[in-house]
């Protein structure tokens, strides 16, 4: 088989065509020292701070020191296989993460990945990490209601949309459980929620997401996990993934609600990654700029104007407390940047209050204006009724003469806090909280022994249900109270068909 001169000068052309004379300049550099989720680099000389780098065997990492004459780089991912001379390649991206429809119902780690096992996720669209929080000119005040279907928040502490409302409190206090149920009550509210659960065990987060598809949440939440068991700079990016993932459907006028849980875990992370990273510490070894980690974080939480699609994205932030300690380094940075606090304390809950909300301690200060007009007529006298008998509790131990006006104190009070107790994943839509809160305002109560309000809630609501929906219908729809002569009606009727436990 002869080859012909025609056809190789043929080939010859063709290859000459399609030749295309672009160079590819990549910046390579030289690992110098690695250990503990950290490496060090030489060479790299043009790296923007936060570029994603690519290690020569696949694993990526990100720009975070930039030196004089090395990169400290924290590696996203098993550092055990980096050894000192391996090669660092730039990518010339920023860390990003994939947004969109899709992440919905699913569980991701910090780099967007899946970690649910169904299979990966066909996202177009990525957004970086880190981005500007919205200015105030394309903000509005907060003024719609983010309703929990938590009685003692609502009524309380209430949350607007674009708010950022911390959850402070010691560990194993119930603050998983408030956001948990204020997710499960989003349900047919037009609301996107993402879950964070960061430094959490792997079991915990687990337990969560099975809740979460139990109810029937998991249609409209996504769950970002960055497990006790990995390496710190996923602790510490997770946060930011997450508000990434919500700014993409806030830009695009959907309302998202965010909790993190908790950001003393991503603090902690970050200590660890500075520390290693040769920074200056301060006070409890943190960073200098421990206040910033967390400032444009919850920044990026905001109800948008009507021009800019009137999105939102509202915040709850967990910080966990030492011994009730709200005054330490991380509590007190986070709550002067949050727009009040849900404090929760052990005693209380350790005593059957649950939600263990410590009324006093607790304060919402954009709330009250997103507040709907029946619930800030019921809600009025709770926080006296409830500070004038935790006042008086400690006198009626002592004495048993107590007068009228202190007993009917006590009585009142006594009844509050059995009404504000709540169970377990069991949301309550707003109509119902007022209806319930008038009931025990108005003195419909005061007759009923403390140990039959919960059993007379319970019924009354379910009775409401089937006998009265007129008058939980008009409270949804006018958002006010219907007059009082339908109202005592209604209560006074039910009260008819109760039986008290002799």
């Amino acid at each position: 088989m002869s080859i012909k001169a025609e056809e190789i000068s043929a080939l010859i052309k063709k290859q000459i065509e399609n030749y295309q004379s672009e160079m590819k300049v990549s910046d390579v550099g030289t690992v110098i020292q690695v250990g503990d989720g950290i490496a060090r680099a030489h060479g790299l000389d043009n790296v923007m701070a936060g570029e994603l780098v690519e290690f020569s065997n696949g694993v990526m990492g990100m720009a975070q020191n930039l030196e004089e004459n090395n990169v400290g780089i924290i590696i996203l991912g098993p550092f055990s296989d980096i050894r000192e001379g391996d090669e660092v390649r730039r990518t010339g991206r920023i860390m990003e993460v994939p947004v969109g429809e899709e992440l919905i119902g699913r569980v991701v780690n910090s780099l967007g990945q899946p970690v649910d096992g169904l299979g990966p996720i066909n996202t177009t669209k990525t957004r970086p990490i880190e981005s500007k929080a919205t200015g105030v000119m394309d903000r509005k005040s907060v003024h719609e209601p983010l309703q929990t279907g938590i009685k003692a928040i609502d009524a309380l502490v209430p949350i607007g949309r674009g708010q950022r409302e911390l959850i402070i409190g010691d560990r194993q206090t119930g603050k998983t459980s408030v956001a948990m149920d204020a997710i499960l009550n989003q349900r047919d509210q037009d609301m996107i929620c993402i879950y964070v659960a960061i430094g959490q065990k792997e079991s915990t987060v687990r337990n969560a997401v099975e809740t979460l598809r139990k109810h029937g949440a998991l249609d409209y939440t996504i769950v970002v996990t960055a497990s006790a068991s990995q390496p710190a700079p996923m602790l510490f990016l997770a946060p930011y993934a997450g508000v990434t993932m919500g700014e993409e459907f806030m830009f695009n006028g959907k309302h998202v609600l965010i909790v993190y849980d908790d950001l003393s875990k991503q603090a902690a992370a970050y200590r660890e990654l500075s520390l290693l990273l040769r920074r200056p510490p301060g006070r409890e070894a943190f960073p200098g700029d421990v206040f910033y980690l967390h400032s444009r974080l919850l920044e990026r939480a905001a109800k948008l104007s009507d021009e800019k699609g009137a999105g939102s994205i509202t915040a709850l932030p967990f910080v966990e407390t030492q011994a009730g300690d709200i005054s330490a380094y991380i509590p007190t940075n986070v709550i002067s940047i949050t727009d009040g606090q849900i404090f929760l304390q052990s005693d209380l809950f350790f005593s059957g209050v649950r939600p263990a909300i410590n009324a006093g301690l607790s304060v919402s200060r954009v709330g009250g204006s997103a507040q709907i007009k029946a619930m800030k007529k019921v809600s009025g006298t709770l926080r006296l009724d409830l500070a004038a008998y935790r006042e008086l509790e400690a006198f009626a131990q002592f004495g048993s003469d107590l007068d009228a006006a202190t007993q009917a104190k006590l009585n009142r009070g006594a009844r509050t806090v059995e009404v504000l107790k709540q169970d377990l994943n069991k949301p309550i839509k707003v109509e119902k909280q007022v209806m319930i809160l008038y009931a025990l305002t108005k003195g419909h109560l005061d007759d009923i022994p403390v140990g039959d309000i919960r059993r007379f809630e319970n019924e009354f609501l379910s009775w409401l249900d089937r006998n009265h929906t007129d008058v939980l219908d008009e409270i949804r729809t006018t958002k006010g109270l219907p007059e009082d002569e339908k109202m005592v009606a209604a209560i006074s009727e039910f009260k008819k068909t109760f039986a008290k436990s002799e």
